[in-house]
């Protein structure tokens, strides 16, 4: 529902080739290229349409997720994008919740709930 959305242009995600690359290797190594393939489809489509899939650049490591260092690249990319959430089924995240910046971590579940779903 929530790449749906993204396709839609109802939604924004904001993504670094850090996190690109991990995005890759996951769904390559779990689903296959030819997921992977079609999954990067979606995002330069609903990027060239709607404009809604920003390329980030963090300039600053927070360093905010110790219990997962390699969780970190996540955190940066949603500070640097000024996010409002941080889609994330993790618990390490939830250092976000008190950490002082905006993008606050949502499951996907609350999310499509919160969001995504009608009235």
């Amino acid at each position: 529902m929530i790449v749906l959305a993204l396709a839609a242009g109802a939604i924004q995600v904001a993504l670094s080739t850090e996190i690109l690359l991990e995005y890759e290797e996951i769904i390559t190594a779990n689903a296959g290229a030819c997921r992977w393939r079609q999954f990067a489809s979606v995002l330069e489509v609903a990027g060239q349409l709607h404009g809604n899939v920003p390329s980030i650049a963090p300039s600053f490591r927070f360093r905010l997720i110790s219990a997962d260092r390699d969780d970190d690249k996540f955190a940066d990319c949603a500070i640097a994008a000024e996010a409002d959430y941080i889609i994330v089924d993790d618990r390490h995240f939830d250092v976000l919740k008190t950490a002082g910046y905006k993008p606050q971590p949502i499951t996907p579940e609350e999310f499509i709930r919160r969001h995504l779903t009608a009235a």
